[in-house]
């Protein structure tokens, strides 16, 4: 009877372990797909319940600003750990994990009855956040082992992403609409109860290399640094004093300990991060890329949003709506994204839409005080589609540079590189646009000086100021404060069409072509110990058919 029971067990762990092939890889598909669109809703979800949650929970200035930004802030600096922890013990498991984690925190959301309960629970989603995103692209890494299957499948789950993020505010709103604020947060438990049981049935199990000791420290190091670089940044581009205490301090702590988490990774014969995957020009090209398109596209949208709404007199709703061209644009360009990919090569995938979305933002440089719906909609279509072409090229293009063994913390990488990208983008796009907007107010003739003072930091407190005053006075200054933000507008694009055309630049390092050769394969797998004797070792590289094996020849994606 142990004979058979120990067979019996055997058989069950070779089948977890068993490679995900024929139409199964795309349930998996599925399934990632729809754990990273609960993510990338929840990430925007809130933003219209803030007035319901403040009517509420009667929260402070400070606690209200914490339950808004502790998801992203938790969430961006736990990635690298829980990317490399997947990588140790199992990407499937903190996957299910994170499943299980995001679904109690949402119920604990959805119930809070103080302000300090929701920061509390907002910050759990942000584990629970940093456990799902890294494995789902990990995950893909390991189904889609031939990568023009893999290509496709990254365009399918950023079109994903671009999806969550648009549908946010939409189904918040819809949501608060109908019930109260928490339904926004009740929506992920029946979600997250089927893909627990889906998932662990469906779901291989992948780990990468599992020798050495797991780097405790450098992990609780890298997460340190990584939440004070965050801090910083979104303080900076919240409008905060960029030199202020409050915003230098977590700055100069977080780089600090990531100077020290790199030092350490060097020195150690079994790293958290392998850094040599940096010495890969494409790899690191590859981040780079990302950084650079998200340096340009968030702040972009920031201003754009108050554009509409300030400038044109657009309500929230109609706003959504004009913006939502962009969002359909990059739908479009990640389900293309793997026939552009295999028919042009990484280089010029990436460049070209590094220039198209150059482009896109010049022509929005004619966007003035008047309603223009025809010029807006070709800019953002062109924004959009170019730059998910951009983004895709770049993910691509470093996930599968990076060595199986590390792609949980490769993943990690590149959503770390996105999150202080936008980070960044929104803090320098942000004080372009006061550089430029600020002195055109300075002397607006019949406004005293204080309130040309308090007028200066944005258009909206311009409004109120120039409705305080009211007459003759009240009127110049809106006018002024209109036409200041107009200059920014436009100087803030250019500086945008600048950063992108930079990308362009730095795409050029990336290969010509798209390997799919068997030997760039071998490349990017590590060797693994040998199994002992009887014993089925854990999935590290999938077992390639033999067609996957063929030469790959000039055929278009099916």
């Amino acid at each position: 009877m142990s004979g058979t029971t120990t067979a019996a067990s055997r058989l069950a762990a070779a089948a977890r372990h068993r490679p995900v092939g024929g139409a199964n890889r795309w349930l998996v598909l599925v399934v990632l797909c729809v754990s990273l669109l609960l993510v990338a809703v929840d990430a925007t979800v809130l933003h219209v319940a803030v007035p319901a949650v403040s009517e509420d929970l009667k929260p402070g200035s400070v606690e209200l600003l914490w339950i808004v930004d502790v998801y992203p802030l938790v969430c961006a600096s736990l990635l690298i750990l829980f990317g490399t922890l997947g990588d140790r013990i199992g990407r499937r498991r903190v996957l299910l994990l994170g499943y299980a984690l995001f679904g109690l925190a949402s119920a604990l959301a959805a119930l809070a009855r103080t302000p300090e309960v929701l920061i509390l629970a907002r910050a759990l989603l942000g584990v629970g956040g940093a456990m799902i995103m890294p494995a789902t692209l990990s995950l893909l890494r390991e189904v889609f082992p031939d990568r023009r299957e893999r290509a496709l499948a990254i365009g399918i789950w950023s079109a994903v992403a671009a999806v969550g993020a648009a549908v946010g505010p939409l189904l918040g709103g819809f949501l608060i609409e109908h019930f109260w604020w928490g339904s926004v947060f009740l929506i992920n438990i029946p979600l997250m109860l089927v893909s627990i049981p889906v998932g662990r049935m469906l779901l291989p199990e992948s780990k990468g290399d599992p020798s050495g000791p797991w780097d405790v420290l450098g992990a609780l190091m890298a997460a340190a640094g990584l939440f004070g670089m965050v801090l910083g940044v979104k303080r900076a581009g919240g409008g905060e004093d960029p030199l202020g205490p409050l915003t230098l301090l977590p700055l100069l702590a977080g780089a600090g300990l990531l100077v020290a988490f790199v030092r350490r990774q060097r020195r150690r014969a079994h790293p958290l991060v392998d850094l040599r995957m940096f010495a890969r020009p494409a790899f690191s090209t590859a981040v780079g890329c990302i950084v650079l398109a998200m340096l340009a596209l968030v702040g972009l949208e920031l201003i754009a949003a108050q554009y509409l709404q300030l400038v044109l007199g657009l309500t929230p709703l109609e706003t959504g709506l004009r913006l939502l061209p962009l969002t359909v644009a990059a739908m479009a360009a990640g389900l293309a994204g793997s026939r552009l990919l295999h028919r042009f090569g990484p280089r010029r995938m990436v460049c070209a839409g590094f220039c198209l979305t150059a482009a896109a933002v010049v022509v929005l440089t004619a966007m003035g005080g008047e309603d223009d719906p025809g010029l807006m909609l070709l800019g953002f279509v062109l924004l959009g589609f170019g730059l998910e072409v951009t983004l895709f090229g770049a993910y691509e293009s470093m996930l599968s540079e990076a060595p199986r063994a590390q792609a949980g913390a490769a993943a990690a990488i590149g959503e770390t590189s996105y999150q202080l990208g936008a980070g960044i983008g929104i803090a320098l796009l942000g004080s372009v646009m006061n550089a430029a907007y600020s002195p055109g107010l300075d002397r607006v003739e019949g406004v005293p000086s204080g309130a040309s003072a308090k007028a200066s930091h944005s258009l909206g407190e311009a409004y109120e100021v120039a409705d305080r005053l009211g007459g003759p006075a009240g009127a110049a200054l809106r006018a002024a404060a209109r036409d200041s933000f107009l200059t920014g507008l436009h100087v803030s694009l250019l500086v945008s069409a600048a950063l992108l055309l930079l990308g362009a630049v730095a795409a050029l390092r990336l290969p010509k072509l798209m390997d799919c050769s068997p030997e760039h394969l071998a490349e990017c797998a590590e060797p693994q110990p040998a199994a002992p004797a009887g014993q089925q070792p854990a999935l590290s590289l999938p077992a390639q058919s033999a067609r996957e094996r063929a030469p790959v020849a000039a055929e278009p994606l099916r």
